[in-house]
Order: C-alpha cells, then structure tokens, then sequence
C-alpha cells in the first residue's frame, strides 16, 4: 500500500494545538485569579477570560485530536490498513478530503472520530455511552452527525474527481466511518454508513473488494489524478 501525506500541514496543525490549548490554560488561570482577587469590579473580565480559555481549549482539542501526539489518527488508519497491497494508495491531508483510500474496492473516503465509549445508530442518530459528562462537555468534541460529515465530504471528492477524471471513468466512491479511539466500542450495523472501528477496517476493505471488485483501470486513473509524493 501506499502512503502519501502532507507532513508540513500535519506538523503546522500540531502547533496550532499547541498553542490554542497552553493559551486556553493562560487565560483560565487569569480568569481565577480574579475571581480570587474580590473585586466585584473586575468580573466582567474574569468571566471574559473564562469564556476565551474554554473556547481555547476545545480549538485545542479538536487539533490534538487529529494532528497531537502519536499515533495520530491518520497514524492508526495506516496502521489499521497495514498489509493491503500495492494496488491500494492511501492519502493523508492530500485531497479535498482528510483521508482517503483508492483500490481494487473502489474510492472510499475515511471519516474517523475520536470518541472513547460504546458507540451504538439508534433513531436515526449515533449514540455515546459510558463516558461522564465533565468529559463530554471539556475534553473531547461532541460526537454529533458524523454521517452527514461523511455525506459532505463524499459529494466534495466526487466533485473534485468529476473534474479531474471525467464522470464516465469515475470508480464508486463511499464512506466508511472510522472510530479510532482504542477505548470505543462499535456496534452500528443499523447506520446508513458503514460504521466501525479501525481495527476491523482492514478486513472490512477486504470483504468488499472480494465482494463487489471495481474496474482497476478507473482505480488508475484516479490514482493519476492525485498526489504520487508526500508534501514537506
């Protein structure tokens, strides 16, 4: 399989995260010690400076979540893909889309999520349980509608595509929602997108490509189109 990331906007990120999350510390700290200090006076601004380092802090998050500490999440999708073949590429931060896979199974846009828990589709909506709410609400984003993320971002690559491959050679192109955090549990078979943990994924890109193969040649042209080297 092959790999092609933009290292430079991965390194350029977690920098960003960085900062954004020792600034959300500065200004909490500023935030108590005017609390601390009594003075009726000064609370406006003990309450601005509160605001400013929770807003901080979850621009922080949501960078370390993609772009902090290894393994990173582009990380465990290539170690979750490790051993597929030559025939397979797969772009890290390269495309329209974060990540993205082309091979023998089609065009398949990888939409992770970070979310520790048991992960369950009920009524039409994903569902997180077993994490407390103080996490939910400080140290991770909301989980929210990763299937309308994942449709969004299928419409963008197919566009892009259209453009660049013409629509009559374009392979299929799907999603496939990706949790890459080691403390989910995954158990959406009901999803109207194919939902899983990254340690299923390999053999689920198997399965499929066993399954329903696609013309190569289309593969190719794809390939073609897009990045051959990492950008650095």
């Amino acid at each position: 399989m092959k790999i092609i990331s933009n290292t430079k906007k991965i390194q350029r990120n977690y920098k960003i995260g960085l900062y954004t999350s020792l600034g959300s510390l500065v200004f909490l700290f500023v935030a108590v010690g005017l609390t601390l200090t009594g003075n009726t006076s000064l609370t406006t601004y003990s309450f601005a400076a509160m605001l400013l380092g929770l807003l901080l802090s979850q621009v922080g998050v949501y960078f370390a979540n993609r772009y902090g500490k290894s393994p990173r999440v582009d990380e465990r999708i290539t170690q979750g893909l490790k051993g597929l073949d030559d025939r397979y590429s797969l772009y890290h931060y390269v495309t329209p889309v974060p990540h993205l896979l082309a091979g023998p199974s089609g065009v398949w846009v990888l939409v992770p999520q970070y979310h520790p828990g048991q992960i369950t589709f009920e009524n039409n909506r994903y569902r997180q349980q077993g994490v407390g709410l103080f996490s939910r609400l400080v140290g991770q984003e909301g989980l929210g509608r990763p299937d309308l993320e994942a449709q969004s971002y299928q419409q963008e690559i197919e566009k892009f595509l259209k453009q660049s491959v013409g629509e009559e050679d374009l392979p299929p192109v799907k999603s496939v929602i990706v949790f890459t955090n080691p403390k989910a549990s995954v158990q959406a078979q009901e999803a109207p997108i194919a939902t899983l943990h990254v340690e299923k994924l390999k053999d689920f890109i198997r399965r499929t490509t066993k399954d329903t193969p696609v013309n190569m040649k289309a593969v190719l042209k794809v390939q073609d189109a897009l990045p051959d080297q990492d950008i650095t």
